[in-house]
């Protein structure tokens, strides 16, 4: 059975959106004899510059027929795209006879826009989820997700969750094995879990002016310890006060959500790759409670620490 998967395109779009998952059905196409078709669309069609400069030719939304999957990119034109008059009416179309409608990065704003994820679960990346929120009410944004299934409708977080997203929808098409060559082929990571957070790669940057780096690693290198405001402030020789606002501007929320952050990255690696049981796991990455570190777990992954543990076991 060959999937017909619809890249949307429209000016200014982020490239990688695009090429990553392109690549990641190219790939399982090959390796498992057959699979998917790609078609690149736009409102109307021909080529279509990319954020970068470098175009893509693309068929008119309405000349490119029944679509198995349609994958909305994002991008520095996504504002735009969301306002398009002509935008919304296609993906309203093509969502009637589409069996999955997806998005990556900011592409979220065009389904939000043309009303496909209202009252579902969705994510965008991080930087715009708030935007994201406050622009469309009625959509449930979870802001530390990699990808969001709800329903028929996926949504990814920024540029590279692209390639994940299209692992996970390549594994509930062609199982978990082709997927997981995918991935070897491509020398990425085997399907991060949806639920994984995005926070990972916002930390190694430190926040916007890296001026918390260094308390970051520090930080990383005493998670069992009580990591109040007060102790973080007189760390980075800080008033607790000045220190709390300068740290949430920088880093893009507060140091007690940063360190919880941390303590699930860390209890996250230990669950999935030790036999330690949960309960050491909690006291040795600060969590104490093992039930702190399960709601935890819940709100930041959607499943507990023994049900992941579970899962990575079963892979």
């Amino acid at each position: 059975m060959t999937r017909r998967i619809g890249i949307l395109l429209y000016p200014d779009f982020q490239i990688l959106d695009a090429t990553g998952p392109i690549a990641a059905f190219e790939i399982a196409t090959r390796l498992a004899g057959g699979g998917y078709e790609l078609a690149l669309l736009s409102v109307a069609g021909g080529l279509v510059p990319s954020s970068s400069g470098v175009a893509l030719a693309s068929a008119p939304g309405q000349a490119v027929g029944t679509l198995d999957t349609l994958v909305v990119v994002g991008g520095q034109g996504s504002e735009q795209a969301m306002h398009c008059p002509k935008t919304r009416p296609l993906l309203q179309a093509q969502s009637q006879t589409t069996r999955r409608v997806c998005s990556v990065c900011s592409g979220a704003f065009l389904l939000a826009a043309a009303g496909l994820l209202d009252g579902r679960r969705a994510t965008t990346h991080w930087r715009r989820a708030e935007q994201l929120a406050r622009l469309f009410p009625r959509v449930r944004v979870e802001p530390d997700a990699i990808h969001v299934r709800d329903g028929a409708v996926w949504t990814s977080a920024g540029i590279t969750a692209g390639i994940d997203l299209a692992l996970a929808l390549i594994a509930e098409d062609l199982g978990e094995s082709v997927a997981r060559r995918v991935a070897q082929e491509m020398v990425v990571y085997y399907r991060r879990p949806g639920g994984q957070s995005q926070f990972s790669a916002l930390l190694d940057m430190g926040g916007g002016e890296g001026r918390f780096v260094e308390l970051l690693g520090w930080i990383r290198s005493h998670l069992g310890e009580r990591l109040t405001v007060e102790v973080l402030a007189a760390q980075a020789a800080m008033s607790p006060r000045h220190f709390s606002r300068a740290f949430t501007q920088s880093v893009g929320m507060s140091p007690a959500k940063a360190v919880e952050r941390l303590r699930l990255e860390a209890a996250r690696e230990r669950v999935e790759h030790s036999v330690a049981p949960i309960e050491t796991v909690a006291e040795a990455v600060g969590f104490r409670d093992p039930e702190r570190m399960r709601r935890a777990f819940l709100r930041a992954f959607g499943q507990p620490p023994q049900a992941m543990r579970r899962r990575i076991r079963k892979e």
